[in-house]
């Protein structure tokens, strides 16, 4: 049975059997679990590529299932964080496929170390800042990406080709302002589909080692307006970028000495991340706070405490996000009257 799994893909010729023990043979890292993660990790894990890195720093919640292919209603009870949850139910879809799961905030630091033995990168972000990282990373260790975003019923997609194709900041040079997101807009599943199956058809080309079918073009469609646009590119690649230029500097490649906040994705939630990771003891913060009679959920990755107006989720590594708050300053008066 194991030797007809991959029968019909290898029966594509551009694939075959040789493209086949390619993909067996690769490492791909995937940065976030939401819906373009779940969507493409599970394309990839059936595809039988080996290796599967997913890095993301979230949690499942209700309004995910709508869209977020590989969770469940118990993966949204448990708050089980999305790396994890996707790791379990993608090792039930294709138990031959060597899955690594890593709950974090994603640093310079740690993507260097994680693409370092990758072959492909897919951007699953929900954020320009960490697209720009990526690019960087990518363009230093000279590894393809491949970008994707959606929101309503739109999408895009690009590759990245190091050396080949321009690069992310060739394309937008600095970070665009904010604009809709999932959170403001919405979001329908086609969306989320068609950019997955950009992404996951450029990511088999690479990987079975069929770069010659990549378009090096920049895709966007809106599939409830039907429109579709496949646009060249290739002219904006700049000989003066600092990421991919004659002289790299790689700008987004800096140190992060620094207590961190960030809104999410147009959330009423605000992440903050320590100057530096430190082990939490969750268990002895579920102690402290059920005996302050708070409403406290424990699992092995995270506890979650509710003290009106706000919800705060504690990660392992000293990460929180604090819920029921869009304002950095307030977030951290909260961050510091729990922690002081």
């Amino acid at each position: 049975m194991h030797q007809e799994r991959y029968s019909r893909q290898e029966l594509f010729k551009p694939i075959g059997t040789n493209g086949q023990q390619e993909l067996g043979e690769k490492h791909v890292l995937i940065i976030g679990a939401g819906a373009l993660g779940t969507g493409a990790s599970e394309s990839l894990v059936r595809a039988g590529v080996g290796k599967i890195t997913i890095i993301d720093r979230d949690y499942v919640e209700w309004s995910n299932l709508q869209r977020q292919s590989l969770y469940s209603e118990e993966d949204a009870r448990k708050k089980m964080p999305k790396a994890i949850a996707a790791k379990y139910r993608l090792e039930q879809v294709n138990s031959y496929v060597e899955i690594q799961a890593i709950v974090a905030d994603i640093t310079y630091e740690d993507l260097l170390k994680y693409a370092e033995n990758s072959d492909l990168i897919i951007d699953a972000t929900d954020n320009f800042e960490t697209r720009f990282v990526i690019n960087d990373v990518a363009q230093k260790l000279e590894l393809p990406w491949i970008y994707g975003a959606c929101v309503g019923s739109t999408g895009m997609s690009f590759t990245v080709i190091p050396g080949v194709t321009p690069c992310f900041n060739c394309l937008w040079e600095t970070t665009p302002p904010t604009g809709q997101t999932c959170d403001t807009a919405g979001i329908i599943s086609p969306a989320v589909m068609m950019v997955t199956a950009h992404q996951t058809a450029d990511a088999l080309k690479i990987l079975s080692g069929n770069t010659d079918a990549l378009s090096g073009r920049l895709v966007t469609f809106d599939v409830w307006q039907n429109d579709y646009q496949s646009i060249g590119v290739s002219r904006m690649k700049k000989a003066d970028c600092p990421s991919c230029g004659e002289e790299p500097t790689y700008p987004y490649l800096t140190m992060e000495s620094a207590m961190k906040t960030a809104v999410l994705c147009g959330r009423d939630t605000v992440q903050i991340r320590p100057a530096e990771k430190k082990a939490v003891d969750l268990g002895d913060l579920h102690t402290i706070f059920s005996t302050q009679g708070l409403p406290v959920q424990y699992n092995q990755f995270l506890i979650s405490i509710t003290f009106d107006p706000y919800r705060m989720i504690i990660f392992k590594d000293g990460r929180v996000l604090i819920h029921g708050t869009s304002d950095k300053t307030e977030a951290k008066k909260v961050y510091h009257r729990v922690f002081n």
